[in-house]
């Protein structure tokens, strides 16, 4: 009777040890393969967000590289290398879709900028020495164009007095709201003025101003 409950225990302990050899090996089997899941979780997030990047055109060119480098880590086994590659995809993608809108916030920014100025918002000029009317007219931050310095004297009229007579510090404005029919005038003006002199302030100037 003792040996018949021996052996019954003892084939009672076998089957534990058996469920217990065989749970522990598939804790250790799930094991092995999480890394493996995590890498092709890794994988397929870099993915969509290159495909993202794609969309917006705005992707770099060695994302997608970076992306077949960590399928083959995960394909050769090297989990770890896989995901940081993976990870190193998503971020470049994401990256590249972040600067793309950044540009484009600045571009805005810069057409408000150019809207403000050209909505009747004056520049100002300070006279340096050597300065004339014609030549501030040329200027790039001006007109670009020495034949609409007669939008700068009617502009500041109240302190030019002889538009071949300015002074250095005078602060004059710029006014960058000129209609076309107010630019033409003072293109005409600037090549019929005639013949002038400084510190006389001539009729054909103010038959100008008075328009």
């Amino acid at each position: 009777m003792k040996i018949a409950q021996l052996l019954k225990f003892s084939a009672l302990m076998v089957v534990t040890l058996g469920l217990v050899i065989g749970c522990a090996g598939t804790t250790e089997e799930d094991t092995n393969k999480k890394p493996q899941g995590d890498a092709a979780s890794a994988i397929a997030a870099a993915e969509k967000a290159y495909k993202i990047a794609l969309d917006e055109l705005y992707a770099w060119r060695d994302t997608g590289k970076i992306i077949k480098k960590a399928k083959k880590a995960l394909k050769a086994g090297n989990d770890a290398k896989a995901i940081k590659l993976a990870n190193k995809a998503k971020k470049q993608a994401e990256d590249a879709v972040a600067q793309k809108y950044a540009e484009l916030d600045r571009l805005k920014a810069m057409l408000a900028d150019d809207e403000m100025t050209n909505t009747g918002a004056a520049a100002d000029y300070q006279v340096v020495r050597g300065d004339n009317l014609w030549d501030i007219s040329a200027k790039a931050e001006v007109y670009s164009n020495p034949y609409q310095w007669p939008l700068i004297y009617k502009a500041n009229k109240d302190q030019i007095k002889d538009a071949d007579l300015i002074y250095p510090g005078q602060n004059l404005t710029i006014d960058q709201n000129a209609s076309a029919s107010d630019i033409d005038a003072a293109i005409n003006h600037a090549k019929t003025r005639g013949s002038w002199s400084i510190g006389v302030v001539e009729s054909s100037d103010e038959a100008y101003l008075a328009r």
